[in-house]
Order: structure tokens, then sequence, then C-alpha cells
């Protein structure tokens, strides 16, 4: 008798016998890897993984452990495949030994013992493990060794491979579909022959049905098997899955057909033929379900392809070398020649010309680079030779995190999705009730064959597989499409609140108007020379990352380029958030910024300075004040031009009857002008960066819910606090980071075309779940009144999935031409009503 390994469950070929003592009781093993893996299991505690695994299910050996493991523990090497390299980082590990709920089960706890784990997740679908460590603690290598320990093969996530996983486990349920079809086939044959009167022989009839017999065990072993895996994994997890009505639906067809062939005189018939024929059809449904479910991701997958996976590398002396992009290191410079790619994101060092980044913005107009100039990786170099200097390679670079973002909004859960998987045990729990009161009934209503089809029938048309499909096809498929067209949506959940919000605040500066201050005035105090004065004070701005102090750098560099060349040197500079800067050139202590502060640092203020900054406020102008020890020696006026869409998305948004906020830190004359050329609006000005953040909470304590709306790091806390943020792409990282939505084409319009998309969204999800609830609610008493025949139930069931499906990938038309025009014509009437 041949011994089995007592881990892996393998025979254990002749000679390679391993004995192991575990728990004081000798084991056989077929190599010393699944010993020691059975040994590291069950020292941590966690044999009940033996219990969890699926009876008669084999586990593969141990891979052999990663022998430069050590590797992965240098930064260069994880700044591959680790955002943030900070002391709690955070990786995606891909595992091909992952094959069931007990592996899922066994990896997580293994791990969660591990001091320094902070998290440990397992993705089935994609065999992917998301592990967040403190590298201070616990240094990788160590995270890979455990899995290795315990039996797991473990690498950093490759998009490549993960796309290989993929295309296995497609083509594996597409083997068994086909399988299942050459096994209906065959059997139609004999149920030909059978119905053609071959039954009237009752050899001949016998004869067939052991025929059938064998043919459906054969579809029963192989073809079935995912279904009975997945039903088993929910039985033993102690709940009710989809899969778990399937399998008893094939299975009491099965074994009444397997009654009538043993029993040669029994009076019913035989159904093998419709048990493979809706095996079939439940298959085609799954193949077709996993191809739409591809395709809904299918955005992400595409907008990894953006990103060149080799690079041109310029050596110091000049040498052009072509080497994977994994390879090259930031501060290195690479060419670009036209008609290419750009591989990295990085800064022209050399070459202008125009550059297609409509995979980044949607917006297909070319924009113009020169030195000095970012480009990103995935953009497209029209006509000219680029020399880049990196700054950011594969998942660092903008369209990398974008992906990242892409795939953490399509694995997110809706509030109405978690939901409906709340109510799905209990769907598939009334649906079993159903099933067993149907085939109570029959059976003393009519006979056993009838019970048996009302039964099985009822157990395949309710199968629950629409209404888990409901809300995350709809998600997938939204963030997907608006992602394609310069909307990214980081959280799915998102779209669900967004559809409530009831006011929206925007930030003045940089948001509702360009972000690009222009010096439109000036008064020099008598006594100043003008020259000075401006040379002094792009000397010390130009210390301030502020969007205001590099527009009035500019503007001053622009009139006296030869200021360039020898600013003053600036000692004790201090930049005050919101307020201004201050600093001294050759011992002479200066403060440049807003009237309000300097009052506060009791310096005096002209009066008919005061009026004439005063005038130029009821223009819409800031006033920025110049002082030399405590003296005001100039006030500069700067203006900012309003965004063309601005006044547009403000009339769309009163339309919908939402309320409109301006929030700045701007005079409240100045925020107050621009709320007047923007036909009106609620304006709270003179707000600190600090202070943001509880404006929105004041909001939300008065029951509103909350869109802010920013592009700045003052404006991060209340894109945070809000119940949703919307950061516009020009903005800083730190407000991407903080927002739920980034408009990367920066165009103001997104944020009422995002409000659009929610509403369509959560109106696709609701018509998912009620064609899920009509469904059920017509064909369920039709099964129950057994006027529905397996088959028939088999044909239905699929069919409601992809109606779903199909809705859902409906949400792509929102973006196309014709669906655009007739949104813009209704929201145009809606605003000349509302101007009635």
């Amino acid at each position: 008798m041949q011994i089995s390994c007592f881990h892996c469950g393998q025979a254990i070929p002749e000679g390679d016998l391993i004995l192991r003592p575990i728990q004081n009781q000798q084991r056989e093993f077929c190599c010393h890897g699944c010993a020691g893996v059975c040994e590291a299991i069950y020292e941590a505690g966690l044999e009940s993984f033996y219990q969890r695994t699926p009876d008669g299910e084999l586990l593969e050996p141990p891979p052999p452990p990663n022998k430069d493991v050590e590797f992965y523990d240098y930064d260069e090497v994880q700044s591959q495949f680790v955002g943030d390299l900070s002391q709690r980082r955070e990786i995606t590990l891909m595992s091909e030994a992952i094959h069931c709920a007990a592996c899922i089960w066994l990896i997580e706890h293994s791990l969660a013992k591990i001091d320094g784990i902070l998290l440990a997740k397992v993705n089935f679908t994609n065999k992917q493990i998301k592990v967040r460590w403190d590298n201070s603690v616990l240094p990788l290598s160590k995270i890979i060794q455990e899995l290795n320990r315990i039996g797991y093969d473990a690498t950093p996530y490759d998009p490549s491979a993960s796309d290989a996983a993929f295309k296995k486990a497609n083509r594996d349920l597409l083997y068994r579909l086909g399988y299942a079809a050459f096994a209906m086939m065959n059997v139609m044959w004999f149920s030909v022959a059978l119905y053609a009167g071959a039954d009237e022989d009752k050899e001949f009839r016998h004869y067939f049905h052991w025929l059938e017999f064998f043919i459906a065990t054969s579809v029963i072993i192989y073809s079935a098997k995912p279904f009975f895996q997945g039903a088993w994994s929910s039985i033993k997890s102690r709940s009710v899955g989809m899969d778990v009505s399937i399998s008893l639906g094939v299975l009491t067809t099965y074994f009444y057909s397997f009654w009538v062939t043993i029993d040669i005189n029994h009076p019913g018939n035989v159904y093998f033929d419709t048990m493979i024929d809706f095996i079939f059809l439940l298959l085609i449904g799954r193949y077709l379900e996993a191809i739409s479910k591809n395709k809904a991701i299918d955005a992400t997958r595409r907008l990894m392809d953006l990103q060149s996976k080799i690079a041109r590398f310029l050596s110091s002396d000049g040498e052009e070398q072509i080497v994977p992009v994994r390879k090259l290191m930031k501060g290195q410079i690479v060419l670009v020649k036209p008609g290419e790619k750009f591989p990295v994101d990085g800064k022209v060092i050399k070459g202008e010309g125009s550059v297609n980044e409509s995979m980044l913005t949607g917006e297909s107009r070319e924009v113009f680079k020169q030195v000095g100039s970012s480009v990103s990786a995935g953009t497209i170099n029209i006509d000219s030779a680029f020399q880049v200097e990196v700054v950011a390679i594969l998942q660092d670079t903008t369209l990398g995190k974008i992906v990242h973002m892409v795939e953490d909004a399509q694995g997110s859960k809706a509030p109405i999705q978690c939901t409906a998987e709340k109510i799905m045990p209990w769907f598939v729990s009334v649906v079993l009730a159903l099933a067993t009161l149907s085939f109570v009934y029959w059976i003393f209503a009519a006979d056993l064959e009838t019970a048996m089809i009302a039964a099985t029938s009822v157990l395949i048309i309710t199968c629950p597989c629409a209404f888990g499909l409901a809300t995350p096809m709809a998600t997938a498929v939204a963030a997907g499409v608006s992602a394609q067209n310069g909307i990214l949506i980081k959280n799915g959940a998102v779209l669900e609140v967004l559809n409530d919000i009831t006011h929206f605040v925007f930030d003045k500066t940089g948001t509702l108007t360009k972000g690009q201050m222009q010096l439109k005035g000036k008064i020099i105090v008598e006594g100043n020379e003008e020259a000075e004065v401006l040379k002094v004070v792009a000397s010390i701005e130009s210390q301030s990352e502020h969007a205001l102090a590099k527009a009035l750098t500019q503007d001053i560099l622009t009139d006296y380029k030869h200021f360039k060349q020898n600013l003053y040197e600036v000692d004790a500079f201090l930049a005050h958030a919101g307020k201004g800067v201050s600093g001294s050139i050759q011992g002479v202590a200066y403060q440049i910024g807003t009237a309000a502060w300097l009052t506060e640092q009791q310096v005096a203020l002209p009066q008919h300075l005061l009026e004439q900054a005063e005038a130029a406020a009821e223009l819409g102008q800031t006033s920025v004040w110049v002082v030399q020890n405590n003296q005001v020696i100039a006030v500069l006026f700067l203006v900012d031009e309003i965004r063309a869409d601005a006044r547009l998305l403000i009339d769309r948004l009163k339309a919908q009857n939402k309320k409109v906020i301006i929030l700045s830190g701007d005079r409240q004359k100045v925020a107050e002008k621009v709320a007047e050329q923007l036909g009106g609006m609620q304006v709270i000005a003179e707000v600190l960066p600090q202070d943001k953040n509880q404006v929105i909470r004041d909001l939300q304590s008065q029951g509103h819910k909350v869109a802010m709306i920013g592009d700045g790091i003052n404006d991060a806390p209340a894109l945070v606090r809000a119940d949703v943020g919307i950061a516009l792409g020009s903005g800083t990282d730190v407000s991407a980071d903080s927002a739920d939505i980034v408009l990367l084409n920066d165009e103001l319009l997104a944020v009422d075309t995002a409000v659009g998309l929610s509403a369509r969204t959560l109106k696709t999800i609701k018509e998912n779940i009620a064609s899920s609830i009509i469904y059920n609610a017509l064909f369920v008493p039709l099964a129950m009144a057994a006027l529905l025949t397996p088959l028939i139930a088999a044909i239905s069931m699929p069919l409601s999935s992809l109606v779903v499906i199909g809705n859902a990938a409906r949400i792509r038309t929102y973006f196309n031409p014709k669906a655009v025009a007739k949104r813009n014509q209704l929201l145009k009437q809606k605003m000349q009503q509302g101007e009635h």
C-alpha cells in the first residue's frame, strides 16, 4: 500500500520516506521541505490548517527557499516595489502556492504572530499578499523567509507575473468548460436515442443509462470541481455561499439519476444529460463573468502598459545604453527621442518641444516643454530629443501612483455593497429552505422525481451571482473609465457618498482661480528706489515655496533679468503660514506679507496706503506689504485670474440645488469680489490654514454632507476631514494624497462630471439589485411549482449575471460625446429655469 505525505498528501516515492515526530507521533513525509513546513505550522500553533484544507485536494511540496532573499533588504532594491521608504512600509508579494481558503488563514495568522508586522492581508483571486511592516523592527527578508518556512514562495509583486496568473486561471476554467461541452455533445446522442424509442427495450435503456453515468461522473469530478470547492470552503467557514446551492442542485440530480440507473425496473427518467447541460451553462456564465471582470479592470492594465520597460541611459561620458527602467537611479540622465514615451518622471535638462500628455490629463492638446519643465512617465515625446534627469521610476511615478489608486478603488467596498454582502448568506439560507419546502410538498403531492426537479430548479434558479456582482462590477467599471478620462477615483466607496453631498467648499487661490498671481501695480514709498525694493523682495520671496511668492519672484525677474545672477543673500529666513515671510539682508530686517499680520507685529501702516489697498481689494487685487526695520517701504498689488470654467461649474452646482462656499485665507473683500464674479455665493475668508479643517467640521456638525475642493498643502487637513476630498492634479502631492478624487485633467468642470458619474453609478447599482430581485421574484415561484426544469433554470441563472455585467458596462457610455452633449443640454435647461 502506497504511503501519502502527511503535509502535501502526495504519494511518497520508494526510498524517499522521511519520518519526523509531530506532537509525539511519528509522521511520514515525502521530503525534508514538507517535514520542515509541518513542524513550523505545529510550532506556531496553527495545526488547524490541516482541518481547513479541502478534502481530497493535494498541496504542493514547499518551494525551495530563496537564497538571495537578503537582497530585498536594500533600500535601493525595495524602492522598486515600496512606495514610501519610511519606517513603516507596505509591499505586495505574490505566491503561486496559494490555492485555497486554508492558505489564506495560515498566511494571515502566521504573519500576525510576528513582531513588527502591522498588516497581513491575502487576496486569493490574484494570489497577492499585502504586508505592512515596521522596517526598524523587522527586515523584509525575514517576512519572505517566514512565508518560505510555512510553505509559500513569495516575491515582490510584478504586474506581468500577476497577468500570467490570471491567464492561467482563465485557461483552467476554459479547459473545464471545453470538457463539459465535449461530454454534453456525447450524452446528447444517447439521450436522442432514448427519446427516439430505445428506452422501450430495458437492455438498451439500461446500457445507455450506464454510459451516461460514466460520462456524467467524469464531468462531476473535473468540470464541476470549482463549484464543489467553493461550497466546501463556505461550509468550513460556517457560511453559505452561492456555490452551496449549485452543488446541492448538481448532486441531487446526479444521485437521483444514479438511483434510476442501478434499479433497472425504476419507472423514472435519468437526468444526467440535464445535469451536464447546466454544468456547461454555469461554466459559460462563470467564464463570461471572468472575462467581463477582466475588462472592467482592464483600464488599470492598459495604464500599466503605457509605462516603458526600457530606457536610453546616458552615461557620464555621453555613451547611450539601453537599460531596464528598473535599474535606473534618481539623478541619472535618460535620452528620449521623438515619437518615444518618457520612461520615467523627470526634469528636462536639454531640449524643447511638444509632449502629448493625454494619457494623464485626458486632454488632447500638446504641451510645450523646455529646460526645467517636468515630464511624466507614459507621456509621448512629439517632435524633439530630450535629455531628462530621473526623478521617479515605476510605481513612484505619477502613472504608477495612479495605477495603485485605481486598483485600490476597484477593490474597495461601497456601503451599499457591504449591506449586500451581509444579506447574501441570509438570501442563500432562504433559498435552501424554499428548496426543502418544495421537495417535501411535491414528494407528497406527486412523486420523488417531481420533488427532485422542483427542489433542484429552486437551488439553481436562485443562485445569488447577480446580487453579488451588482455593486463591485459597477464600481470597477466607473473607477476604470473615469481614470481614462482624467478623473482619478481613489476609493470606490466615495462614488456613493458623492451623490449625497449638499455643500461644495472651494479653496480660492489655485482652485477657482488659476493660482498664477500677476503683479498688476505697486506703490513705492518716497525715498526708496523701486529697483532696489524689488530686488530685496525677489531675494526674500525666492526662498519661499508659496505659489504667491513664486509668482511675485517670477514677475520681478522677468522685468529685471539682471537680478537673476546677483540676488542678495538672505539670513534668518522664516515663512509664516498664511501671513507672509521675513528675513534679513546685510543686517537689515525685512517683513513681506499681509496688513493684518504686520499690524500684529506692531508695524504702523500709513492711512493713505491702507485706503489705496482697500480700493485695490474692491477690484479683487491682493495687497502685499513690504516693511524694512518696521517701516513700510512699498505695497505691491497682485491679481489672480479666475479659471475659465469656474463660473460654469458654480452655475451647474447651483442648478442642482447644491450650496457653494468659498473658503480662503485671502482678505474678505478680495474673496467677495471673486464670489461676485462667479455669480455670488457664501464667502468664508481670512481663514488660516489650520482653521480650514475646523470650518469643514462645523458644517458637518450641522448635518451637512461636505465636499472640499483644493490644491495646496494648506488644504490637506480639510480634504481629509470632508466627506469627499477633491484635489486638482496641478496641486501639491500632499493635497492629492489627502483627497478621495484627483482631477488629473486639472479642469474644474470635472467636479460636476464626477458628481454625475456618482449618480449614474449609484443608479446602475440600484438597477442591478432591482433586476436581481425581480428575476428571483418571477422565477422562484415557477421553480417551486415544478414548472421549470433544471436545464431551463441553468440557462436563466447565468443570463441574470450577464444582465448585471452588461448594465454595469453601460457606465462607459457616460463619457461618449453624445452622452456629454445630452447632459450639457439638460443642465443648460436647468440653469435657465433657475434664472427665471
